[in-house]
């Protein structure tokens, strides 16, 4: 069986937008049961593109990749954190 290496998107990881998008996602979850939570990947994915957008200032497909990929980073990292905190 074949083993697909991802190891290339760990150079498109940005921690400081990861960071956000999860603070932003456990604010969303946690505090608006109108959104429902399917959608929740998608606003962060979307929402760590714009940061780093307003931030930069221009558009890349590097950017692009690696934003979005920071934002939906960090519905797995609350979902890690969520499984340590509840034992």
């Amino acid at each position: 069986m074949d083993v697909m290496d991802l190891s290339f998107l760990q150079s498109y990881y940005i921690p400081v937008i990861a960071g956000i998008c999860l603070c932003i996602g456990y604010i969303i979850k946690s505090s608006f049961d109108f959104i429902p939570n399917k959608y929740i990947p998608l606003t962060v994915g979307v929402l760590g593109l714009l940061t780093n957008i307003a931030i930069n200032k221009t558009v890349s497909d590097d950017i692009v990749l690696g934003r979005l990929f920071s934002g939906l980073s960090s519905t797995g990292m609350y979902e890690m954190f969520k499984n340590i905190i509840k034992g």
